[in-house]
């Protein structure tokens, strides 16, 4: 079974004035799986990724990164770790492959290793035909896939990704997704948070749910739908023509038909569902 390469232990993270933005998180992710923080806007997924890499202190628990402690050994992490912030900052007169060359000068990768790993990252990333252009041409979509290609040239054990699909439509969320659980088959580990359930769920392998700085669920997608809604038997139809209007209804008045939603296994039903009942119960 693999090691688990993080592990957060009563994490807590509490600003001036008394907002808590985690609280008592642990947390443990395995070597080698994707694993997501899901969960709103607001509520502790970057801060908890912040105090992961180092670059703000706990109010209190403990972070373990590979063995190493993100603040006493802050450049054992940053050699193990790449971390691709929610808005990555690059020299927009500079052009993708002189942005990835300066980078791997500060990482001390040797000119020809270097040149070898941005040749391969750009082509993987499919931004080949745009690599000695000015990143200020770039759209979102491919200022992304650049932020990648820096992950993949950097070679990391861990991959931390702050809101990578954020901006991006649809097909390009899903197409970058596709290239994000790539880094898995490289034995990466990939922790990525995010507010768009429906579209991140697809790729991992387990996934944190986040409310108000709390982990209040965890586990694969079906695991965390059959806990929160039950066991059920799904059944799929697919239709050639719009269902017509009293088609739910249809199904509604079958006696042995106990509920009928439509893709009742998307991680945002499960986290709505979740959150209603706890507000039930609390009322009670």
């Amino acid at each position: 079974m693999p090691e688990n390469i993080i592990e957060t232990e009563n994490l807590t993270k509490r600003y001036p004035g008394g907002a808590t933005a985690v609280d008592n998180l642990n947390l443990k992710i395995k070597e080698g799986e994707v694993y997501g923080l899901l969960g709103p806007n607001g509520s502790g997924k970057t801060t908890t990724i912040l105090m992961i890499t180092g670059l703000t202190e706990p109010t209190g628990g403990t972070v373990n990164v590979a063995g190493f402690n993100p603040l006493r050994e802050a450049l054992k992490v940053k050699r193990i770790v790449a971390y691709m912030p929610d808005s990555v900052g690059f020299y927009n007169e500079l052009s993708a492959f002189d942005n990835l060359d300066y980078t791997g000068q500060l990482a001390g990768i040797p000119f020809k290793e270097r040149n070898d790993r941005i040749e391969k990252a750009i082509e993987r990333m499919g931004i080949g035909h745009v690599a000695y252009k000015p990143v200020k041409t770039f759209s979102r979509g491919m200022r992304q896939r650049l932020a990648l290609a820096e992950v993949i040239m950097k070679k990391p054990r861990i991959a931390i990704l702050d809101e990578p699909t954020q901006g991006l439509d649809p097909e390009s969320a899903h197409e970058f997704l596709q290239l994000i659980k790539s880094l898995q088959k490289d034995g990466i580990t990939i922790l990525l948070s995010s507010h768009l359930l429906d579209q991140v769920q697809q790729i991992c392998d387990r996934v944190g749910l986040f409310y108000k700085g709390k982990l209040i669920l965890e586990g694969s997608v079906g695991e965390l739908s059959e806990k929160v809604m039950g066991k059920q038997i799904k059944i799929e139809l697919t239709a050639e023509t719009d269902y017509p209007d009293n088609f739910r209804k249809k199904l509604e008045n079958i006696p042995e038909i106990t509920d009928f939603k439509i893709d009742s296994n998307r991680l945002d039903e499960v986290y709505r569902t979740y959150l209603a009942k706890e507000r039930q119960n609390a009322e009670q």
